[in-house]
């Protein structure tokens, strides 16, 4: 992070400055927050000052964070550097998922010339984008701040100093008064990769003043899907206002791991080589085979559970114990990659009690033939095992998290198997089962790959044993591991299918780029942009 500087005026305009007095090609009304809510941010405040102190005020960053949310301090703006400015852009993302849904859409602005703002609200947004983002903050070319609170004093105190020329908002994060800020500084704020669930309309129902407010305010509306789209335009969202351009979860956001980076000896990886592309002429089959050949498990079935949460290990060792328990499986692998590097430690005690054996990423330990769960503890590796996996459990969709994104697996070629909590990621679910990629319990779009008549058995046996409307859906998931496991030919057939649609529906950043790129023309045209700089 570059260091911190007081907010100021006298850095450069101020965004009133910076704008009044032009005529732009989209003069919009303003909608003001409802009184109610402005008197309820002025109450929670002071709740909200303590509830970071309580969180946070052990780590080391307290006072940077308190400084940034509370309009105190925040680093420089961007420089400006060339004649291929084109101006900040603030974006922000809630999380760590949000922050990865959209960096590929931000890496293209910063290739265009655009420099960045980014904020974040959560402890692991924050690192992870500090993170994703190192090179082009070391740059100059993107600044990385806590998001501020929604309150409009401080909200101007931060418009002062970052004077962006857009505002971007990451699938549902939206606050009325920052929105409202931005309206009157015809600073268009646009939503992308919006998705509203039908529990999330219902939240913002109750408060049906302050989502019109918010709704009108936005310039754009760019939904992930049609279902999405309606739920906006029933919130108050003008039709004219919103575009539908499919998921930025399609889009490659972590690159391919380097097998030939993979040290066959002691399976360490070179942090900077594990994240090269891996040459074209390598299929993702070539590319698992070379990977379970570095590890020495080219003769053994290995599956993946992968970003789990609490309570999902457990299910997965269950599964696990099931699946060795056949003795046409009995050499198979699970890996098991945790979601939160805290929680290491305790799955690894959790593995431990189960009695399996077990290899540790972190101490270095060699997967041998009596391993029968390797702990990936460690950071950055998670295209190393989705690669390496011929089925990979998604995380985040046994216990209600919401699923986190299938399209990392799919893109090396590897089957899918998730729970039913997908409520974050169900387009890109659905399409996925429809081709028979991904395999959910009870989800409608499902079409089975069947390659040869022990699978139309195996098939059949679920069918016929728990019924397409069994509730049972640990069962059901078993059955299906069980299906590609004991038939990896058909397990690599249904992940090929994956791999051709993640490649088809890569245009999803383009289509988003050009609407973003369209309204920011229509906002602050080039002879505006030039009379700036």
């Amino acid at each position: 992070m570059p260091s911190s500087h007081t907010p100021s005026d006298t850095s450069s305009h101020s965004t009133d400055t910076r704008l009044s007095g032009h005529n732009l090609l989209t003069d919009r009304a303003v909608y003001q927050t409802p009184f109610y809510y402005q008197f309820l941010i002025g109450v929670l405040k002071p709740l909200y000052r303590l509830q970071v102190w309580r969180r946070s005020h052990k780590r080391d960053n307290y006072q940077q964070e308190v400084a940034q949310r509370f309009g105190k301090q925040y680093p420089p703006r961007p420089a400006i550097t060339g004649h291929s400015n084109k101006g900040v852009i603030w974006c922000h993302a809630v999380s760590l998922g949000e922050t990865n849904t959209v960096a590929p859409l931000l890496d293209a602005l910063l290739a265009s010339g655009y420099q960045i703002w980014l904020t974040n609200t959560t402890q692991t947004g924050f690192a992870r984008g500090a993170s994703r983002f190192a090179d082009a903050i070391a740059q100059n070319r993107m600044s990385h701040s806590y998001v501020p609170v929604d309150t409009p004093a401080v909200i101007e105190t931060f418009l002062t100093h970052v004077q962006p020329i857009a505002a971007l908002f990451v699938e549902t994060e939206l606050w009325a008064n920052i929105l409202t800020k931005l309206a009157e500084h015809q600073i268009p704020s646009i939503l992308v990769n919006g998705r509203l669930s039908a529990s999330s309309f219902k939240s913002y129902q109750k408060i049906g003043a302050v989502s019109t407010s918010m709704m009108k305010n936005l310039a754009l509306i760019i939904a992930q899907d049609s279902d999405s789209a309606k739920r906006f335009r029933q919130l108050g969202a003008d039709s004219a206002q919103i575009r539908v351009a499919g998921s930025l979860k399609w889009v490659i956001n972590t690159p391919k791991i380097d097998v030939e980076a993979i040290d066959s000896d002691n399976l360490a990886v070179d942090a900077k080589d594990a994240s090269a592309q891996m040459p074209s002429k390598k299929n993702a089959l070539a590319k698992k085979n070379e990977l379970a050949k570095a590890f020495a498990i080219a003769d053994r079935p290995v599956w993946v559970a992968a970003s789990t949460h609490n309570g999902e290990e457990e299910t997965a060792l269950s599964l696990h114990q099931q699946i060795l328990s056949q003795s046409s499986l009995a050499n198979t692998l699970l890996i098991i990659v945790p979601r939160h590097p805290e929680r290491f430690d305790e799955v690894a005690a959790l593995i431990e009690k189960t009695g399996l054996t077990m290899a540790r990423r972190s101490l270095d330990e060699a997967i041998n033939a009596d391993t029968q769960v390797y702990l990936a503890d460690s950071m950055g590796e998670m295209m190393t095992w989705y690669t390496l996996a011929n089925v990979a459990l998604v995380g985040g969709s046994l216990v209600d998290i919401g699923g986190h994104n299938p399209v990392e697996p799919a893109s090396v070629a590897t089957p899918i198997i998730m729970g039913r909590y997908t409520q974050s990621c169900q387009s890109v679910v659905d399409k996925l089962a429809e081709v028979g990629a991904l395999y959910q319990p009870n989800n409608k779009f499902y079409r089975p790959m069947t390659i040869n008549s022990s699978n139309e058995c195996a098939k059949s046996t679920v069918n016929h044993q728990y019924g397409t409307d069994s509730t049972d859906d640990i069962a059901l998931i078993c059955q299906q591991l069980e299906v590609w496991l004991s038939d990896l030919p058909l397990a690599t057939q249904a992940g090929q299918a994956g791999e051709t649609i993640t490649v088809q529906q890569q245009a999803v950043l383009t289509r988003q780029l050009a609407m973003i790129e369209d309204v920011i023309e229509r906002y602050c045209p080039k002879t505006l942009d030039q009379e700036i700089l």
